[in-house]
């Protein structure tokens, strides 16, 4: 119908983020007071239409939001308060509830009302009618404030496949009390697109094209991108989930994936000028602050979205990047990165070794590509472990200078009773014409190392001060050797530059003793820094 052909050629896309009241019901994730505020700011930077502060009367916390965002002076994102219709048996007036929405000021307020007639009866215990006059007696006790009120459908597409009728009424009472969005929602997140996209089809027929709708999924299925998108192809005009797909068991639909495919894909406009390029720092802002560690293959941000591996890959994208890549890695903030290991090919090899004008040395190549096999056999893994990974190219090409001799290092712990363990490490290097013998103790073997190598280094090389350790990764090589299995140690670091400007890099250690896997690593990084600076070895 010519309707639902216009309704499909709205290309305004509103994005409603639920980061904040919705994502933190997933396993793990927390945010302060002082965060909700300062993802608030990140998403209207972004241009992000509207973010869902919370439930004001669940928690301290959530009240305190809406009174402290106010504060704000957000360009473009308008805030909303969340809650669920008035209790059974009495009115919305005088519902705590409803007090509490209201009383957050919030502009726009989002209520969630039950759809299916198994929830109505089952969970809230009550008749179907009552239902229906606590969704309309609600969205109108709230319209009647000045809020904009959006109306959250809860299983609705659960409910539309026992008891469609019913489920459509649930829509009308919420038209009928103000609510100027329908958002249909895929609560238990099972629903196949092919089954949405045909409820969707008869709402829209039935109610009309006065109507505007949203969509708001759950992944259980692993679909929640993929119906929110078909969603919009069929006509909703809102998208409602979560940074990184933060949210309840499964999660909810990634906005960060929907809104690259909107933009990117479907030609929509859905952020401000310029937001697509911020996506990637948006993503690892949020996850910083959620302090949980970056999904490397999440879909256009993460760190691997980007990384070629094979080497016939690796050949194809440096002739024609589009080849193995569906957009351009900068057109949402990230990079392309190529990756070592023994799967690798000579274009690997090249690609990584620009800085050393690796194309006109095919023989430091194969040089190079042996001994990266010859090592990932033994256990080693350079996709991540740059330093570790340049240091074998300065290697093969007699350019790794000798910076200190090393002699010996001992470690030893002290553990007593209940008492905490003392640690202790001794380092014995040779640096030019000095002997260094220095004495440290820390938190562990691996501190106390650093700070006696440290100790040894500093008088000599004080260049290494400013490196410091961001990340520390142990994994077991070969498993089924038991306590005497092989391990890797990656470990990540930082340097930070007199001028503020902050590189990062890596370095891999395997051996069966983890203190030895972890000098390994260590001395790689002091040594890669040097190196990096333009430091020449004492009495060299």
């Amino acid at each position: 119908p010519s309707w639902w052909l216009e309704r499909v050629g709205m290309r305004r896309i509103e994005i409603y983020d639920t980061t904040l009241r919705d994502g933190t019901q997933g396993e793990g994730v927390a945010f302060s007071l002082v965060d909700k505020l300062k993802i608030t700011e990140q998403l209207d930077m972004l241009g992000v239409d509207f973010v869902e502060g919370g439930y004001p009367l669940s928690n301290p916390k959530d009240t305190a939001y809406f009174e402290e965002v106010r504060q704000l002076k957000l360009a473009h994102t308008r805030v909303a308060a969340f809650g669920m219709t008035r209790r059974r048996g009495g009115s919305a007036r005088d519902d705590p509830g409803m007090k509490a929405l209201v009383a957050s000021a919030a502009p726009v307020i989002t209520i969630v009302g039950k759809t299916w007639d198994l929830h109505v009866r089952e969970v809230l215990r009550t008749e179907l009618d009552e239902n229906l006059e606590m969704i309309r007696d609600s969205v109108a006790c709230c319209a009647a404030t000045g809020a904009e009120v959006f109306y959250d459908a809860e299983h609705f597409f659960d409910g539309c496949l026992a008891n469609r009728d019913y489920a459509l009424r649930t829509l009308e009472a919420a038209l009928a009390g103000g609510a100027t969005r329908l958002v249909l929602c895929d609560t238990n997140g099972g629903s196949l697109p092919s089954n949405v996209c045909d409820v969707l089809d008869d709402v829209f027929q039935t109610l009309g094209p006065g109507v505007q709708f949203g969509i708001h999924t759950h992944n259980d299925g692993g679909l929640a991108v993929a119906i929110a998108l078909a969603a919009v192809e069929r006509g909703c005009m809102q998208v409602q989930g979560t940074i990184n797909g933060y949210g309840e068991r499964c999660g909810n639909a990634d906005l960060i994936t929907v809104m690259a495919n909107l933009s990117l894909k479907m030609g929509c406009d859905c952020l401000v000028p310029g937001a697509m390029a911020r996506l990637t720092e948006t993503s690892r802002y949020v996850h910083e602050l959620a302090n949980l560690n970056l999904p490397s293959a999440q879909p256009f941000v993460g760190t691997a979205a980007f990384a070629h591996k094979g080497g016939m890959h690796v050949h194809a994208v440096q002739r024609v990047a589009a080849s193995y890549e569906h957009v351009d890695p900068e057109t949402v903030g990230n990079a392309r990165r190529v990756l070592i290991s023994e799967l690798s090919g000579a274009s690997n090899i090249r690609a990584l070794g620009e800085k050393f004008n690796l194309a006109s040395a095919p023989e430091v190549q194969r040089r190079v590509l042996d001994r990266v096999q010859a090592l990932e056999h033994l256990g080693y893994q350079f996709e991540s472990a740059t330093g570790s990974f340049e240091l074998l190219i300065y290697e093969a090409l007699g350019r790794r200078p000798v910076f200190w001799a090393f002699d010996h290092y001992r470690c030893v712990i002290l553990k007593s009773g209940e008492q905490t363990p003392v640690t202790e490490a001794m380092v014995k290097l040779e640096i030019g014409s000095t002997t260094e013998h220095c004495v440290a103790d820390g938190d562990g073997p691996v501190n106390a190392l650093d700070g006696a190598l440290r100790k040894c280094l500093a008088p000599h090389y004080p260049q290494i001060a400013c490196v410091h350790l961001r990340d520390y990764r142990v994994r077991v090589v070969n498993p089924t050797e038991e306590s005497a299995a092989k391990v890797r140690v990656i470990a990540e670091f930082r340097v930070e530059g007199r001028d503020g400007h902050r590189h990062e890099f890596a370095t891999v250690g395997v051996d069966g003793n983890i203190v030895d896997a972890s000098w390994r690593s260590l001395t790689d990084a002091f040594e890669y820094h040097l190196i990096e600076s333009g430091i020449q070895p004492v009495g060299g």
